[in-house]
């Protein structure tokens, strides 16, 4: 089953067809929703999508040396923030991002890194407000990402963990709630009258939305960056249920033995059901979070912008559904939406040209819990 046409084959605005190639390889998802947005929001969403992408790309190599990525990272923080393209002390960074490309291992995000000199200036492109409004979500999401770095800078080779609720929240809003209220900001500026709420609301709403599909993140690789050395359940939460870091940390690493169940593979047990009720109560917050997404698609009149708002939120309440199936467990698999699946999605709201009524019923029934 193919992509339906209305989500059409031409790179979005603002990038040639290599570029839009590479947006599609690093990003399966949020590409759907840029090429269904109004032309004149795709250069500024799409251009903005690439450089944050290059940034955390320099952010999560947690295999090579903190000092280069962070050193890397400061420079393309700068040359994101200049207003021209000819500050000299940016001259290091071609070379710099050639050599870290060559460190890695994923070739989308290699070629991303190889591509990074030909994108930065695809930033001036854009009209002054624009690039001010690019220049100030790349700003949120880098502060985030260095703070990470900061925090989990010694990468698997020790466990490091958020402490607080508060900490989590300051993160995901960094990182991805600033994303909403840049999406709203854009929609304001170029489609006058676009949504059913005010703006207001668009923009407190759309954060809550951006900061859901960061904690849906959060939860899904839980096991891969508890390998990292990286846990954002923060500390006093785990506390909660008479956990530590470590305790979690240690129940991903373990495997089920076979016979009878060995010591690891019980405290592994024992972890699993004692974190039932906080990754419960996590996945209620996060569907909590993408119904405000859903509440923002539905506000919005125009109908492609309708749909690409609310593709994330569809795909989130699927993966939220899978992640529940699966219990704590999901803490040692891969979770996600399958690819036919997303298909089957794309095909009945595009039949349904994104009407309101068609987007809500399918929310709701991917939203639908398992059966005890």
């Amino acid at each position: 089953m193919t992509t339906p046409p209305l989500f059409g084959r031409r790179p979005p605005r603002g990038l040639n067809a290599e570029q839009g190639q590479l947006l599609r390889r690093v990003s399966r998802s949020f590409d759907l929703s840029i090429r269904l947005l109004p032309s004149v929001l795709q250069a500024p969403v799409a251009i903005g999508y690439l450089l944050a992408r290059a940034t955390d790309t320099v952010a999560d190599t947690s295999d090579l040396p903190l000092a280069e990525r962070q050193t890397l990272l400061h420079l393309m923080t700068q040359a994101i923030a200049v207003t021209s393209d000819s500050d000299e002390q940016l001259s290091p960074l071609p070379k710099l991002t050639q050599a870290f490309a060559a460190q890695q291992t994923n070739p989308h995000e290699r070629a991303l890194m190889q591509a990074l000199p030909q994108c930065l200036p695809l930033l001036h492109t854009l009209s002054e407000p624009d690039q001010a409004s690019v220049r100030t979500v790349l700003g949120h999401i880098t502060r985030g990402q260095q703070l990470d770095m900061t925090r989990f800078g010694n990468g698997p080779h020790r466990l490091e963990s958020l402490q607080t609720e508060t900490e989590l929240d300051d993160y995901t809003w960094l990182v991805a709630g600033c994303v909403g209220e840049f999406w709203t900001a854009l929609c304001g500026r170029h489609l006058p009258d676009y949504a059913l709420l005010p703006q207001d609301e668009m923009m407190h709403i759309g954060r809550q939305y951006g900061m859901g599909l960061q904690r849906l993140n959060i939860v899904r690789d839980m096991g891969a960056d508890l390998a990292d050395g990286r846990c954002y359940w923060p500390v006093e939460t785990l506390a909660k249920a008479g956990l530590t870091p470590e305790r979690l940390a240690e129940a991903a690493r373990a495997t089920n033995g076979t016979g009878n169940a060995s010591e690891a593979n019980s405290r592994k047990i024992n972890t699993l059901t004692s974190i039932t009720p906080l990754y419960n109560q996590w996945l209620d917050t996060t569907q909590s979070q993408l119904a405000c997404g859903m509440r923002y698609a539905l506000a919005v009149k125009p109908w492609r912008l309708r749909l690409a708002s609310a593709l994330p939120a569809l795909i989130g309440a699927r993966t939220v559904a899978l992640l529940r199936e699966a219990g704590p467990a999901a803490l040692t698999q891969s979770i996600k939406m399958p690819r036919h699946e997303v298909r089957a999605l794309l095909w009945r709201i595009a039949l349904g040209l994104g009407s309101a009524p068609v987007l809500e019923r399918e929310f709701l029934q991917l939203s639908r819990r398992p059966q005890p």
